[in-house]
């Protein structure tokens, strides 16, 4: 669905390039046919076949004119509705794969997936220039899904504010020095949908990605408490899983 929406935008934008251009066109061909009339000589004027073929012409680019305008109409309906889509998301748990995030409230937070066992993680945090600010070994080193929490410290030893944009990089390697595949993520519940450019973004936590950048979604039902008066204290979760995802290419790399 992405993919559509990103070819609707470009296909916007050619559209408005041409209509701009065709719009031009006109007004100048308006001009010089009226100042061919204005300016004819009266003992040879315009030849009526040579000036029926200006009009059709005239009306050719007043059509295409038209024709744009009801594309455009289409293409903002096609915007409307991949917003649509993509509100169904809010709510559900996401997986993205998107390494920035902002610094508040005392926190920010990724995850990252490892490929397969590795001997050594080594994790770096960059400001939004692209400067390392911390550096560390990660925590996890095993084969699947670890989460990271920085608590804003820089390595010299000093705090960063709130309200910063951050990204993580994540090196990992082997007991023989090679590399292990790696990919940063961004977990938790979608809280909302914007559209920038035609183009979807959601909204996970402190960050905001484009809806191509999503590779799970997982929805729970909400867990039904028991009835007053019964004596169960402890219900069972009920979890129902509706999960959507695509290829994600570490599994064969382990």
């Amino acid at each position: 669905m992405v993919d559509a929406v990103q070819k609707t935008a470009n296909s916007q934008n050619r559209i408005n390039a041409g209509a701009t251009t065709l719009f031009d066109n006109f007004e100048t061909f308006l001009t010089l046919l009226t100042t061919q009339l204005k300016n004819q000589d009266p003992l040879s004027p315009l030849d009526s076949n040579e000036f029926t073929a200006q009009l059709t012409q005239m009306a050719g680019v007043e059509q295409q004119l038209l024709t744009n305008d009801l594309l455009q109409g289409m293409l903002a309906a096609q915007n409307g509705n991949a917003l649509s889509n993509a509100a169904a998301y809010i709510g559900k748990e996401g997986t993205a794969i998107w390494n920035t995030t902002r610094y508040e409230d005392g926190s920010a937070e990724w995850s990252y997936e490892l490929g397969k066992n590795a001997e050594t993680v080594s994790l770096e945090v960059l400001d939004a220039s692209g400067k390392v600010v911390w550096r560390g070994e990660g925590d996890g080193k095993t084969t699947g899904v670890h989460d990271f929490s920085w608590d804003g410290k820089t390595t010299g030893g000093g705090q960063v504010d709130d309200g910063g944009v951050y990204s993580l990089r994540v090196t990992a390697k082997d007991a023989a020095g090679k590399d292990v595949g790696s990919q940063t993520l961004i977990r938790g519940r979608v809280t909302s949908v914007e559209m920038y450019d035609g183009v979807p973004y959601v909204t996970i936590g402190k960050s905001i990605m484009p809806l191509e950048t999503l590779i799970s979604l997982e929805e729970r039902a909400a867990v039904t408490p028991p009835p007053p008066g019964t004596d169960e204290e402890d219900p069972p979760e009920v979890t129902h899983h509706s999960r959507v995802r695509t290829l994600n290419p570490l599994s064969y790399l382990s």
